[in-house]
């Protein structure tokens, strides 16, 4: 009997361990819509949220920005005319 509820205990604590972080750099970038809204909320509440999903939020900004990086800059073959 006391090995049962050991096992029990011990299921019951493994599962109020820490969760896999639901929003990443990734799936935000492909979201816009949920990317918005999280920046709005850490603007507002970045202690509720976390520094480590704003961490992530302010990376997918960025990297919806700037892209992937791979696209490398050309220059126009004639110059700007002012």
């Amino acid at each position: 009997m006391s090995k049962i509820v050991l096992l029990m205990l011990a299921a019951a604590l493994t599962a109020c361990g820490k969760s896999a972080p639901t929003e990443t750099v990734e799936s935000l970038v492909a979201h816009p819509a949920r990317l918005k809204e999280l920046r709005e909320q850490c603007k507002l509440n970045r202690a509720k949220l976390g520094d480590e999903l704003c961490n992530r939020v302010a990376e997918a900004t960025n990297r919806r920005f700037f892209g992937d990086g791979k696209v490398p800059y050309t220059p126009p073959k004639e110059p700007p005319k002012f």
